[in-house]
């Protein structure tokens, strides 16, 4: 019989499996992006009418225009005439928040166009090679070279761009193990990757480095600089305040607490995943990608339970 570590490793594989299958059955040409504008010379692009993949930021201005992530290879045209709208001219320069294909797959085709792709050394190191999975021996390939961050970073690094700030730092693993905050410091905006999804349960993705306690860090850690205006940018999910990532914040608290006391209590993953013991939360959190149940194993698995 297969154990609860072995079949938490085949979820995770599946739920991998899972969002693959869906991007590539997504008619992107159905998918707008819609542009909300946070400060001058700042806005954030958002796919409406299907899933685009990540929520896009976007700075532009006399020195030309440097984004945060690039979403799938058939949404880059679109993000092109969206930055083009904003200023005309090619995209200089795309920062990566972390690894997963619905947030660099654009980098190949912006690459080939002039850009310089900027990523957490981590980013680098998991692109470049073949993922494998633990149990179904299924193997995500590399990505192209042609897709790689060109410049990579350990703590972090600091852009100096239309008389913006760009402060690029990386944090401890929360999603995945290669994430970045990455702050617009005068126009008091961060774009947060997937270690912030607006009103979701979110994946924590522990074959990747990812941990519960470091979501709760990485938000901490926002909330710490934040005010009341700094505009959020979520990886998925509508523009955010402080007081929305607070709110995510304070649910991963409790959730922890919660899965910390069910592993002490000396059952198995099974039982305390069948006893839905975050149900209370589903209708307000479970709407996304991750469901309930999926969820709670990832945070056991987070927790390293048994």
């Amino acid at each position: 019989m297969r154990s609860r570590q072995l079949d938490s490793w085949v979820l995770c594989a599946l739920l991998l499996a899972a969002a693959a299958a869906h991007a590539q059955d997504q008619d992107f040409s159905k998918v707008e992006l819609k542009t909300t504008q946070l400060a001058p010379g700042l806005a954030m692009l958002e796919g409406v009418g299907g899933f685009a993949g990540g929520n896009v930021a976007v700075s532009y201005g006399a020195d030309g225009t440097a984004i945060v992530d690039d979403q799938f290879v058939p949404m880059v045209p679109k993000i092109e005439a969206a930055v083009r709208a904003l200023k005309d001219g090619p995209v200089r320069f795309v920062i990566n928040t972390h690894h997963h294909f619905d947030h660099v797959s654009g980098n190949e085709p912006l690459r080939g166009a002039g850009a310089v792709i900027f990523a957490h050394e981590n980013v680098r190191k998991r692109m470049s090679v073949d993922q494998v999975s633990k149990v179904m021996n299924r193997k995500i390939p590399a990505a192209p070279a042609a897709a790689l961050p060109i410049v990579t970073f350990g703590d972090g690094v600091t852009l100096h761009w239309n008389g913006e700030t760009i402060r690029v730092e990386h944090v401890a693993p929360a999603h995945t193990d290669g994430d970045s905050h990455i702050w617009f410091e005068k126009a008091n905006a961060v774009h947060m990757g997937d270690t912030f999804v607006n009103g979701f349960f979110p994946f924590i993705d522990v074959e990747s480095g990812g941990d519960v306690a470091g979501f709760i860090e990485s938000a901490n850690r926002v909330l710490a600089k934040a005010d009341a205006k700094t505009k959020i940018v979520p990886g998925h999910g509508p523009l955010a305040t402080r007081a929305d990532l607070a709110k995510f914040r304070d649910m991963l608290v409790d959730v922890k607490a919660r899965v910390e006391k069910g592993i002490k209590s000396g059952k198995t993953q099974d039982q305390y995943v069948a006893s839905r013991p975050l149900a209370d939360l589903d209708a307000e959190w479970g709407d996304g990608f991750m469901k309930l149940d999926q969820f709670t194993t990832l945070v056991w698995m987070s927790l390293g339970g048994k």
